[in-house]
């Protein structure tokens, strides 16, 4: 039977869910709890075809989160911009200082490659000097 539009559906909910429900009506400014349920499935239904979540945040709260990560990544690209100037700068040094040949170079990078994936690059200079004690 429709009236004003509108088709009536039952379905079922839990006593809590329906406790809940009334406790909210005023907070979303519902005069039923029909007109409550059908806000939520609007909702819901508009989530579902965005796939996108920040399309229901408030805008406050979007900048805010958006700001804050931009200000992250910006420092987290400042400081590895810093950190490869760095390691950069010492690469140099100890070419300069070092004799070693081109097998050797390509030996030890690839263990530094397979260092890094093992350890989830959480190697440290004490691990790579204990190494080349060793050898």
């Amino acid at each position: 039977m429709e009236h004003n539009n509108k088709i009536k559906k039952a379905f079922w909910i839990t006593e809590d869910m329906d406790r809940e429900i009334g406790a909210h009506l005023k907070l979303d400014n519902c005069s039923s709890r029909s007109e409550f349920v059908m806000n939520a499935l609007k909702f819901y239904v508009g989530y579902l075809n965005t796939k996108n979540a920040s399309a229901f945040l408030p805008e406050v709260l979007s900048a805010t989160l958006t700001g804050t990560l931009d200000g992250f990544a910006g420092r987290i690209n400042s400081l590895l911009f810093k950190q490869g100037v760095d390691i950069n700068l010492m690469a140099q040094i100890i070419a300069y200082d070092t004799d070693i040949d081109e097998g050797a170079y390509e030996r030890l990078r690839g263990r530094a490659i397979r260092d890094m994936k093992r350890t989830n690059g959480r190697i440290s200079f004490k691990d790579a000097m204990d190494f080349q004690k060793s050898v």
